[in-house]
């Protein structure tokens, strides 16, 4: 078996050692301005997905799980299958950037205030 060009540790001046591209076709992001306490419904990914916050800061809860909240530039990814929500804090917007690994996003019921709140 012979590696591709790209493959081959050197042949490329931007990466050291193995570096091999993958194919990303069922790979898809979007991004979305929440106002402030906006917030998804409860939701999965069949496949995961990871979120950013790209401006502001971001808030996430997942089920039997106390609430994380992350600065501008914080990510979190989340594995398939788990039941979570996400979006801005009550101080002010977020700007997120959300990326999924192809397959179906299963929506659930909204988030209430008490579990956005965290009570």
């Amino acid at each position: 078996m012979t590696l591709l060009a790209a493959q081959q540790p050197g042949a490329d001046p931007n990466f050291t050692g193995v570096v091999t591209p993958m194919d990303a076709k069922d790979i898809s992001g979007g991004r979305r301005t929440f106002e402030a306490s906006a917030r998804t419904a409860w939701h999965s990914h069949d496949r995961g997905q990871v979120i950013l916050a790209e401006k502001g800061r971001m808030r996430t809860g997942r089920r039997g799980q106390p609430i994380k909240e992350y600065d501008e530039g914080g990510a979190e990814y989340t594995p398939p299958n788990v039941e979570h929500w996400h979006g801005a804090t009550p101080a002010g917007p977020l700007v997120q950037v959300n990326i999924q690994f192809g397959g179906t996003t299963k929506w659930l019921e909204k988030t209430t205030d008490k579990e956005y709140n965290g009570r």
